[in-house]
């Protein structure tokens, strides 16, 4: 297990610091709009400093005042500190980074159990990950079983976003990432639609999980596997998932990071072929029909005229149980396969009355192949709220996920 360490700042307090010994200071600059969203920022620790993680402490400086800030060490790679940058109006914004033990602050929790690992903030749920096999329903086909997915995720006020087991697709499971149609070893699998047992993805181990006043984070390898004509198994590709969920800074949204590194997992390639949709799938809740949500994408695109287009965000929202209204802002990395991507989305009417669902499909227009010794990347970002979200919003949240805030430090 990677090790991965977090440090707590001091509770947040408005003070006066003058005996604390300054490390460095920064000025960070955001040159597009907020919006009203956080924005996620992270430096490179080592390139400042090599003082002890345990005994420094974050704050932002406002003339001689200085506000500590929560943030996050980790030491992957290198040593990263991470911190959210509330949503404001300014453009610019001072830190300092001083030697002086930190004290605690709230986290994001990941309580894991036997089936699933669960993101919560203030006992409140936020998004559920199972890495048990869950089994379909009773007298369906047992080939319908999976586990590696995320469902249920919910609004902030509590309303569940993602479906699973739907009777008119029973492989269907909140949000996941298969490929339906693969040539590998001279076979063409589908990893999709799992009940033909070509193939499937499996949770294969935990690599590490992380709590903290920023985040909560947690790896875990799927194996994405070939059911041999012969009756023998074999594992095609391994993906490293990420999950990662911010500290929500206010009760109308949070952010979650997906990201996949895959690899070969034979000396032979992983040719993903052209397909329809395959990738990144969310089937949306039951709740939604052609009545009572909408969809908009960085293209301008509506429910209409989405399916088979490119964009770089796609906006699903809709009314929820309880006279409630929300959705998620799906935004894809510009370094992505085949950016803007192409989208599945199901079009009106669809299962007679308009059920939902979206997903970012890289291959729906060209073929991939990943070949053994490389490792190939895909990122997303969830902006999942309450209420409704619009374009701007949108816009800003994916601009900032393409490029992080400017930052200038000086010792």
């Amino acid at each position: 297990m990677r090790k991965k360490i977090f440090i707590l700042s001091a509770m947040c307090f408005t003070t006066i610091v003058s005996s604390a010994q300054s490390i460095a200071k920064f000025k960070l600059t955001l040159d597009r709009p907020t919006n009203g969203l956080s924005v996620p920022a992270s430096i490179h620790l080592d390139e400042i400093s090599f003082g002890h993680d345990s005994s420094i402490s974050l704050f932002q400086v406002t003339g001689k005042t200085r506000k500590q800030v929560p943030f996050q060490i980790n030491e992957q790679a290198g040593r990263t500190l991470s911190w959210n940058v509330l949503a404001t109006d300014d453009n610019e914004i001072n830190y300092e980074l001083v030697q002086t033990s930190p004290s605690s602050f709230e986290h994001i929790k990941a309580i894991k159990n036997d089936s699933s690992i669960t993101m919560t903030n203030h006992d409140k749920n936020l998004l559920r990950y199972y890495h048990a096999t869950v089994n379909p329903p009773k007298g369906q086909d047992i080939n319908y079983r999976r586990s590696g997915f995320i469902h249920p995720v919910w609004t902030p006020h509590g309303q569940e976003l993602t479906r699973i087991q739907a009777p008119d697709h029973y492989h269907h499971y909140g949000i996941w990432n298969p490929w339906t149609h693969v040539e590998f070893e001279k076979d063409t699998v589908d990893f999709w639609n799992i009940k033909g047992h070509q193939g499937t993805v499996r949770f294969a181990k935990l690599i590490s999980k992380t709590e903290g006043p920023v985040y909560s984070e947690f790896e875990a390898l799927h194996e994405h596997v070939v059911f041999k004509k012969d009756g023998t198994e074999k594992v095609a590709l391994n993906e490293v998932q990420t999950v990662r969920v911010y500290h929500p800074e206010n009760n109308d949204y949070y952010i979650v990071d997906i990201t996949s590194n895959m690899n070969c997992a034979t000396e032979s390639p992983f040719h993903i072929l052209e397909y329809r949709y395959a990738g990144m799938g969310w089937r949306t809740t039951e709740y939604w029909n052609d009545k009572n949500c909408e969809v908009l994408t960085s293209e301008g695109k509506t429910r209409k005229d989405t399916d088979g287009s490119r964009a770089k965000w796609c906006i699903v929202q809709g009314d929820l149980p309880g006279n409630e209204y929300g959705g998620i802002a799906f935004l894809s990395y510009p370094a992505n396969y085949n950016h803007p991507e192409p989208m599945r989305i199901w079009t009106l009417g669809t299962n007679g009355r308009g059920d939902m669902f979206f997903s970012f499909a890289p291959t729906k227009d060209r073929d991939w192949v990943l070949e053994p010794g490389k490792t190939y990347v895909l990122k997303y970002r969830m902006v999942v709220f309450s209420g409704k979200f619009d374009a701007a919003k949108a816009e800003s949240a994916w601009q900032y996920f393409q490029k992080g805030p400017a930052i200038k430090w000086s010792k």
